[in-house]
């Protein structure tokens, strides 16, 4: 069987030290040298001893962007749904890392401190999406289109922390579930400068059968009608 390489080696490493030892107590040269290799190699593959505990959020961000970016007027609601489940798979892809990254972080505040500030980068790039999304400069419709970006962030959270938890046995249609009800409290159509008629339908997976979701499905499209 080959070896490890040695970046995964250096995070097997530190999170076996910071559940023995504390995160405080634990030093890069513990780490690199549980791992078997120099100081050197430690950096090459990390910044920090922190940076060894987050997933690369600037990878993630910038597969957002491409997702988003891939997007039309009317397609815009289904890349921000697809963005939160992308973000989703990447947690759910590392297993046993992100819930060991949870707890960690649950327990220290330092490392908590910097999850929330992750948090807001990912709010701020959907709400400028979203902002750009609605075309209206004004105040009003720039409070809208925050408050919009924080309820996707806090959907995508619940079920990642529920699943992180070991509460929810299909994360993935649990976010589909969940987008669904954020996105209900979106407006119902923004016409765009070369579509003035139409509606947009977005579809997601849902547990509630056709003939139950057509009387919601008809009130929200009148209900962009009449706007």
């Amino acid at each position: 069987m080959s070896k490890p390489a040695a970046r995964a080696r250096l995070s097997d490493a530190a999170f076996a030290l910071f559940d023995e030892r504390g995160y405080e107590q634990t030093t890069v040269d513990d780490i690199a040298e549980r791992a078997g290799v120099g100081r050197t190699t430690f950096f090459r593959h990390y910044r920090s001893k922190e940076a060894v505990i987050f997933p690369d959020h600037d990878r993630l961000l910038g597969l957002i962007k491409d997702r988003l970016a891939t997007s039309n007027h009317s397609t815009a609601l289904a890349a921000v749904s697809d963005a939160v489940r992308l973000v989703l798979l990447h947690y759910v892809d590392e297993g046993d890392l992100a819930r060991q990254r949870y707890a960690l972080t649950s327990k220290v505040a330092a490392l908590r401190d910097r999850e929330i500030a992750s948090v807001a980068r990912y709010q701020r790039l959907f709400r400028e999406f979203i902002s750009n999304w609605m075309g209206d400069p004004t105040e009003s419709a720039s409070l809208r289109a925050e408050l919009m970006a924080a309820a996707v962030v806090s959907a995508h959270n619940h079920v990642l922390r529920r699943w992180l938890r070991g509460e929810s046995a299909d994360p993935v249609a649990e976010v589909d579930e969940a987008m669904r009800e954020v996105l209900v409290l979106f407006p119902s159509r923004i016409p765009s400068e070369t579509d003035t008629r139409g509606a947009t339908v977005v579809a997601f997976r849902t547990g509630r059968d056709l003939d139950s979701l057509l009387p919601d499905l008809r009130r929200l499209i009148e209900g962009g009608a009449e706007r």
